[in-house]
Formats: C-alpha cells, structure tokens, sequence
C-alpha cells in the first residue's frame, strides 16, 4: 500500500516533470527549492533509479523518469478520483433521473445499483416520462439527467452522451397480412394505418417516422396517437394499424406482435444521456453517466 509520504514524493516528481525546472515547480506547489530536491532524491533513493539528469538551468527525464511520470500520473488520477467520489457520495443529495422504460431497459437497472455503492448516500429519483417532459424537466432544473431519443438537430444548454443505437422494426398483429412477409417496404407502411407515438410528447420521433415516409415520396395514414408503449402496441395487437418502433422494444414484447424488418429503413435511433451544459461537470452526475455507459458496453460485449 503506498504511503501518503509516497504519495506526497509522487506529486513532486510529476510537478518538477511537468515544469521541466526544480526552482518553477517548487515556487509551483510553494515548496522550496532544497526541500523539493531533497523529495526528489528520497523517490529515487527508495526505487533504486535515477529519475531525472540534471542541468544548469532545467531538468531531463531518463528513461526510468519517462516511465515513473506516465504511472504516477495513472495512480495520482485514480486516487483523486477515489477522494472525489467518497467525498461526494459522503455529502448526500439526491439524483433525478427521467427515462422511458422502453429506451431505458437493460441501462438503467445496473447503472442506479453501480451508482448507488459508489455513492451511498445520494437518494435516486426514477420518474418514467415522455421525451416532451424529461426536456422541459431539464430546462426547468427539475431533472438531473434523462435516458431518451438523443434528438437529431442541435439542443442549445444541452449535453448528450450516445450510449445504444437501435434500428428499426415495424410492429404488426399476429394475424395481419404483413406478418407473413420477411421485410416490409415503406410503400407497405404507407398504404397501412399508422399508429404513432403522440406527437406533442414524443416529437423527435414523429419528425423521424414522417421524414423517412417523406424521403420515399409517401405520406403518412396516421390512425391514431398514443403516449407510450403499453397503449401503442395494444391498438396494434388489436389490429387498428401498424407501428414503427425500436427493435429493443420488440425484445420486450416478444409475444404481443410480429416485429418486421423494414427495408431502406431510417437511421438508428441513438439512445443517449442527456444533462445541461452547465450541469455537465458536475462529478456525481459525471459517475452516473459513465455508469450508463458501462451498462451500454456491457449489453453490446453479451450480444
């Protein structure tokens, strides 16, 4: 286990590197000059290496001082990492999480229980919305973080992390015409009743469904608006239309409906992490969406 005198001789060594001058990096870190010399040679003493070739007026690393500076940089950061979290984690607080269960599903559970053992002592809010409402939670500060459609166009005051990318599928009854076929066209969607998430609480995803059918010279037959998944795959499977969604969610309902592939489909959609810009740095909100992303990479490693 390293000592914190080590500790200490380590940020020596890295500020009189960085500063390629013992006098500069002892006025740096207000140490004086034999004093630091002095740290300087107790590190290369208890090693067995010379770290540094001393000149007139600079310093020059040795090949073993090149490679001391590359990990004591490594182990410096890992250990003001472990101070920052257990002293954030210590301060309490709260984080306000706003998602859609369908988008979320697999990346919410292990990053909350990662989170929560780093950081015991922070309560975390789970509030299930539409993308319409997590952005004006954000905007309104009444949200930390949301797990949604990352949106195609620039959103001025926010900060979004990719973490999946899901295509599409088009969702039909057991007993519909087109769950026989093994790829549908957009032709096919077109000429069938389009169920669609409400435009008003989903509007990322009505601009993507309309521009794609756009795109090929088709208009959209809009039958019916529903303001989740639950409600928009029960008017499929009761056979009012048919419906564009992700093909995570067709893992959910493996049951309920026949998931087609579509042919010359839109562009995945990008499930993201969205912060404000300004909320961004902020190191407990930082942990958790790192966590989400291990929770992505570790989804995308098991298949």
């Amino acid at each position: 286990m390293v000592r914190p005198m080590e500790l200490r001789q380590l940020r020596y060594f890295v500020a009189v590197a960085e500063s390629g001058n013992i006098s500069r990096a002892a006025q740096k870190i207000f140490l004086t000059q034999p004093a630091l010399s002095r740290q300087i040679k107790a590190l290369e003493e208890e090693i067995g290496q010379c770290l540094l070739e001393r000149q007139a007026h600079s310093i020059r690393l040795t090949p073993a001082g090149e490679a001391m500076l590359h990990e004591a940089r490594e182990l410096l950061a890992r250990v003001d990492g472990v101070v920052e979290r257990v002293r954030t984690g210590a301060a309490g607080g709260r984080l306000r999480i706003g998602y859609a269960p369908s988008l979320a599903s697999g990346l919410l559970s292990p990053a909350v229980a990662n989170f929560t053992q780093v950081h015991p002592g922070t309560r975390v809010e789970l509030q299930d919305l539409s993308t319409g409402e997590m952005l004006a939670g954000l905007e309104a500060g009444e949200l930390d973080v949301i797990v949604t459609i990352a949106p195609r166009g620039e959103t001025r005051g926010l900060t979004w992390t990719p973490l999946v990318r899901s295509p599409w599928r088009l969702a039909v009854g057991l007993k519909h015409p087109l769950a026989r076929q093994n790829r549908v066209t957009p032709a096919a969607v077109a000429a069938e009743p389009l169920l669609i998430y409400s435009q008003s609480d989903y509007p990322e995803y009505w601009e993507t469904v309309t521009a794609w059918l756009k795109e090929h010279g088709l208009r959209a037959r809009v039958a019916g608006e529903y303001n989740g998944v639950d409600s928009l795959l029960a008017a499929v499977e009761s056979g009012l239309g048919v419906a564009l969604v992700a093909e995570r969610i067709a893992r959910l309902f493996p049951a309920r409906t026949r998931m087609k592939v579509v042919s010359a489909p839109p562009g995945d959609l990008c499930i993201a992490a969205g912060c404000r810009t300004d909320r961004a740095s902020d190191k407990r909100l930082a942990v958790f969406v790192e966590e989400l992303r291990g929770a992505a990479a570790g989804m995308v490693d098991g298949g």
